[in-house]
């Protein structure tokens, strides 16, 4: 008897989705420390401190008291009303709770802002480098990604002109990320109007203002793009919990904006995973209550980091990299290297080329360029101990200069 053969064809969609490659070499940097091997993993973009105490008794005291039951859709009120108040305080915008979204992090905010604003055919424009997620979220909505490359001598920063470029009669959405994931980019206020001129031109793009990263800020002004003359209406700004307040694994981002797209993402969140959990949602009440001084600290870290990660590049014969004003990333240059051979006679011909490279001979994690659409740069995050990070820099500097003609 034949055995029928079960039809295994992917939605298409799906099928031009790639992997995430910050997700993959952080899986292979694991396995490959499991085996044994010495391996420190800067691949990660996650805080390395732990969530602080009062967030934490805040979760414990919501499971005692039996806050363990679903909550309204698009999260509690008390914690929109927080939010509301967070970004009126902090960012000058105006919403009511209702035009507030919960979600299961930022990352759900934006895939269901591509999912319900976006139809097959329209263009999502991306500046590159590029926080992984946003190509494929286009993709799996049907949407083209448009990319505009940036360099390091803006540093990886897009301009108006750029934009205006790449604005076709089907561009439906903008993607802007300030502090940048990858570059640790910030854009300045006479960056972000120049932008929002290009944007007054063309009304039909909506815009998409990832501020996940707005509390990791050195020397930078944290701008909100909705809080720009006549961009509010057309903003959805995403924000969230896990990189300012060390809350990574607790997954509650939120999601503001006019209340039409508000509520058709509201429609998917029903339909896909409800509400966020509701000990995350008390526990990002505390959050919003913390002392900013708690903050700082793990800021005041970072900044340290950066400095030392930095000085160490720059001790490299080959590298560049600009210095970054937000997140916990630096995102050096690292064409002069491709081309190159390894000791075992192995050409280094890409980014990914060396970064595996890195982690086999040098058991350091970072991610490739090419996932971030700069085949000449690799991701190195900071959000390490700084013993583990000078060793790092130290087997990275060797690994390179172990590379021959």
């Amino acid at each position: 008897m034949t055995v029928p053969v079960p039809d295994l064809t992917l939605n298409p969609f799906v099928s031009a989705m790639q992997p995430s490659a910050t997700m993959a070499m952080t899986a292979r940097a694991r396995a490959r420390k499991r085996e044994g091997h010495p391996v420190i993993g800067l691949s990660a973009g996650e805080p390395d401190f732990d969530t602080p105490v009062a967030i934490q008794d805040a979760a414990i005291a919501a499971i005692r008291d039996g806050y363990t039951h679903y909550t309204d859709n698009p999260g509690a009120l008390d914690l929109r009303e927080a939010i509301a108040q967070k970004l009126l305080r902090d960012n000058g915008l105006s919403y009511t709770a209702e035009q507030i979204l919960t979600c299961n992090g930022a990352k759900q905010c934006i895939v269901q802002a591509v999912l319900a604003l976006c139809r097959p055919g329209d263009e999502i424009i991306i500046p590159a480098p590029f926080w992984v997620s946003y190509p494929e979220m286009a993709r799996l909505a049907g949407a083209v990604p448009v990319i505009v490359n940036t360099t390091a001598e803006s540093g990886y920063l897009m301009d108006a002109d750029s934009l205006a470029q790449a604005i076709t009669p089907k561009t439906r959405m903008l993607i802007l990320c300030s502090p940048s994931n990858p570059t640790g980019g910030v854009y300045r206020r006479d960056q972000l109007e120049a932008i929002a001129a290009v944007l007054r031109a063309n009304p039909h793009v909506i815009v998409i203002s990832d501020e996940i990263y707005e509390y990791v800020m050195y020397d930078a002004e944290a701008i909100s793009f909705a809080s720009l003359p006549d961009m509010k209406d057309r903003t959805l700004t995403v924000n969230g919990f896990s990189k300012g307040y060390a809350m990574t694994g607790w997954r509650l981002g939120y999601v503001a904006g006019d209340l039409t797209f508000i509520k058709a993402m509201a429609r998917l969140q029903g339909q896909f995973t409800s509400a966020p959990s509701s000990i995350s949602q008390k526990a990002g009440l505390a959050a919003l209550a913390l002392d900013r001084a708690e903050i700082d600290t793990m800021v005041s870290a970072f900044r340290k980091r950066r400095d030392l990660v930095l000085s160490a590049l720059r001790d490299i014969p080959g590298i560049s990299c600009p210095t970054p004003e937000g997140a916990f990333y630096v995102f050096p240059q690292i064409g002069t290297f491709l081309g190159k051979k390894a000791p075992d006679g192995t050409t280094i011909a890409t980014s990914e080329d060396l970064c595996f490279y890195l982690l086999e001979s040098c058991n350091v994690a970072l991610v490739p360029g090419e996932a971030f659409g700069d085949p000449h740069g690799l991701r190195i995050s900071y959000a390490a101990s700084e013993e583990d990070l000078r060793e790092a820099m130290k087997r990275i500097r060797t690994g390179l200069l172990a590379l021959s003609d």
